[in-house]
């Protein structure tokens, strides 16, 4: 059963290790998730990494608030097309799609946590090697970073911070990040870690958290 509330004090930091998590079941078969921010019920504030079985999918819902997600494996799927691993989209407040998967997928996914005023609708795709800026507006950065092996990486961290590890693993004085772990730092906590001896990949946002709908 998924918690209502899950690192909801935004004061907070917050560390996940997503692959060691659980996966919890969704109310429609095949589609499971595993938590690592959330306020609300079912229809919540919410970060998590979600699973779509082969052959899968999920009501046709809106985004009063907005929704971001990168596919992380597989292709998922609406009605405006499909996705495979390495895209990012954005889909702003007021939108909605039904999504689906036939090949199956693994995606992250930031739900009800735009601001007000975003209302750009992107896709996206990684690329292969090195840094790349995603998206960019006058309320938050996203982007990508790659380390290479031992590097250090220090932010002042002046508006708010989340990370996502995507390949190798990034270490700090008191923490041990592997790929999926997530991390949020509120503003002004900085962050100072090195990348493991096979570098990092990472997704990186930069904005101060809003409340959202």
């Amino acid at each position: 059963m998924l918690p209502d509330r899950l690192n909801a004090d935004l004061t907070q930091p917050a560390i996940m290790h997503g692959a060691a998590l659980p996966w919890l079941a969704s109310p429609l078969p095949g589609v499971e998730r595993r938590p690592l921010f959330r306020i609300g019920g079912e229809k919540a504030r919410a970060t998590s990494l979600v699973r779509y079985a082969p052959g899968s999918h999920f009501s046709a819902h809106q985004h009063p608030a907005g929704e971001e997600f990168l596919v992380l494996e597989g292709v998922f799927e609406d009605e405006r097309g499909q996705y495979p691993a390495g895209s990012y989209v954005r889909n702003p407040p007021g939108s909605a799609h039904a999504p689906r998967s036939a090949e199956g997928c693994t995606i992250f996914v930031r739900l009800q946590q735009f601001h007000p005023e975003d209302r750009e609708q992107i896709c996206t795709r990684l690329a292969d090697h090195g840094d790349q800026l995603l998206f960019a507006n006058a309320h938050e950065h996203v982007h990508l970073k790659q380390l290479p092996a031992n590097a250090t990486l220090q932010l002042d961290n002046p508006r708010g911070l989340e990370c996502l590890v995507l390949q190798g693993s990034l270490d700090g004085a008191d923490f041990s990040l592997a790929p999926l772990s997530w991390m949020r730092l509120p503003v002004g906590t900085p962050l100072q870690a090195t990348a493991g001896h096979e570098g990092a990949r990472l997704w990186f946002k930069e904005a101060a958290p809003t409340l959202g709908l």
